[in-house]
């Protein structure tokens, strides 16, 4: 009798929620809890990871979202990967990812049209809840968001008066302690490169500039605060404008590290140095500056601590938190110490 072959067998049923329940001798409820990126007990989440891998468990992502309204899916909006936003991604991934969601990232290169865009490309992917760097320019579209039950998190700048959760670093503050060391140092001539000044960011760095100079009774000079708009290319011209006053500073405070990577260009065209010939202090740390020959003092940011705190309000807000009012973490920046400020005799300062 001829027999007719048979390729690959019955096909295996595919493993459910209940499967990996009843292997892991927890609740349904309990793995659903976990899922959701909800907390549960560690041994819970032992058993029930181990049973997902015994069992190759896969998450019916489409069949989820229709019967909680949720795709576990995190928007991520930002103005470039460059080094400050590329290590906070990798640090935001990781911790959402232990959550059991994704980021799924758009950038905007600093193009408000674009942003709007992004916001309206996360509003269709539906997305569980937006991260974003604020920009006043889409006020309008984010309190749209947050009116249909979006959750937003703020990050860098804000957007004023927006019921949306923050998490934000002291910048007011650690621009005061940064330009304080400089005047500690002998530094009476401080000059600093200020960002966009549509950014909260840029504007709170300069306060805390202006109020360290107005404590300790030093006089501001106009002269002295140059407009960098966040980029090396202007802090390259404006390290040239500032040393060639009359009266040139001795010392620049930088609003972020693309600026200080500017002033570092022009000094080492002109075969300058620091701190030899300026003082420097960058707000934001990188690699580079634990690189650089003297090494540049840095005020860092707690990216890592950023990323664990956002995800956090994140899990709250999808959760028990829904109806909670919006919250604002503030977060301390430590300043790194390196070779790149000196002291100066209080005459040469003046």
């Amino acid at each position: 009798m001829d027999e007719t072959p048979v390729y690959g067998g019955a096909k295996k049923r595919p493993s459910t929620i209940t499967d990996v329940a009843a292997e892991a001798g927890v609740a349904i409820g309990t793995v659903s809890r976990y899922l959701n990126g909800f907390p549960i007990r560690r041994g819970n989440r032992d058993q029930i990871e181990a049973a997902i891998a015994k069992l190759s468990y896969r998450r019916n992502a489409v069949a989820a979202a229709m019967k909680t309204d949720l795709t576990h899916m995190i928007g991520l909006l930002v103005p470039s990967f460059d080094e400050f936003h590329a290590v906070m991604l990798e640090d935001l991934a990781r911790s959402v990812r232990k959550t059991g969601r994704a980021l799924l990232t758009y950038c905007h290169s600093n193009d408000r049209r674009i942003m709007g865009e992004a916001l309206d490309f996360f509003a269709t992917q539906r997305v569980d809840a937006l991260i974003m760097d604020g920009a006043p320019e889409v006020r309008d579209r984010v309190e749209t968001l947050l009116g249909q039950g979006m959750p937003i998190i703020f990050y860098n700048n804000d957007i004023q008066g927006v019921p949306a959760d923050r998490v934000m670093v002291e910048n007011r503050m650690a621009t005061h302690r940064a330009v304080s060391h400089l005047i500690d140092l002998g530094h009476r001539r401080i000059a600093i490169l200020t960002g966009d000044m549509h950014d909260s960011s840029a504007r709170l760095r300069l306060e805390g500039y202006q109020a360290a100079l107005a404590e300790r009774g030093i006089a501001g000079n106009p002269e002295y605060v140059v407009d960098g708009d966040w980029k090396s290319e202007n802090a390259y011209q404006a390290t040239r404008q500032l040393l060639a006053l009359a009266k040139p500073p001795t010392a620049i405070f930088a609003s972020n590290y693309g600026m200080a990577i500017g002033v570092l260009g022009w000094m080492k065209d002109q075969h300058l140095s620091v701190p030899d010939d300026l003082s420097l202090i960058s707000f934001d740390d990188v690699a580079l500056f634990r690189l650089h020959e003297v090494g540049i003092t840095a005020i860092a940011q707690p990216l890592a601590r950023i990323a664990d705190v956002m995800t956090s309000l994140l899990v709250s807000r999808l959760g028990d938190g829904a109806e909670l009012p919006a919250r604002t973490m503030m977060l301390d920046c430590d300043i790194i110490l390196r070779g790149s400020t000196r002291r100066i005799a209080a005459s040469a300062g003046s």
